[in-house]
């Protein structure tokens, strides 16, 4: 079976997308099927969560003493897919390369956080997945922000496909995950 795109790839490529100057005011710049996806600057509140996030994985990965093999990383620029162009900024990478470049071929993200605000429409948040199950990315944790606080779901790649495996909400425990490449506790009341 073929696959067909149901609408024709914007005119930008991968290389061009690297090449744009980046916006000083904080915005991101994402390329989503050929496209330049432009989101303001994240709120404190998405930073916040995305900072602390990146916290307690930082500490999971020092406590398995793979420091060295395991980077934590905020916004890093990810090349999905050259033939789709698609390149994303996730809010928090884990890569099994140093942090020494601009960009990461998909293949050192191994795990990708992502903090959605309601300005994520669906059809964005469906397309971001699609394109990091396709490019292999084995760890995916979605946060979801709202009047009640942070809800984190974490998922594994299987069969090409994510699959939610953990679901913390607000006001939950504190939670250890095992979907990540090391073992994580997660305090959902520090999120926010």
């Amino acid at each position: 079976m073929t696959a067909v795109l149901q609408h024709p790839l914007g005119p930008t490529t991968v290389e061009q997308w690297l090449a744009t100057d980046r916006p000083v005011d904080g915005a991101r710049h994402e390329l989503i099927l050929g496209y330049l996806h432009v989101t303001p600057a994240p709120s404190g509140r998405h930073q916040r969560a995305a900072f602390r996030l990146a916290r307690f994985l930082e500490d999971a990965v020092e406590t398995a003493g793979l420091e060295h093999e395991l980077h934590v990383v905020p916004a890093v620029n990810v090349e999905i897919s050259s033939a789709f162009r698609t390149a994303l900024i996730p809010d928090v990478a884990v890569l099994n390369v140093e942090p020494d470049r601009v960009a990461f071929q998909p293949e050192h993200l191994v795990l990708a956080v992502e903090v959605w605000s309601p300005g994520n429409t669906a059809a964005e948040r469906r397309t971001k997945l699609a394109g990091y199950a396709a490019a292999g990315v084995e760890y995916l944790w979605i946060v979801d922000l709202d009047d009640t606080g942070a809800t984190v779901t974490t998922h594994r790649l299987r069969l090409g496909a994510y699959t939610p495996e953990t679901v913390i909400k607000p006001g939950d425990p504190d939670t250890l995950v095992t979907s990540a490449p090391v073992p994580v506790w997660v305090t959902p009341a520090r999120l926010v």
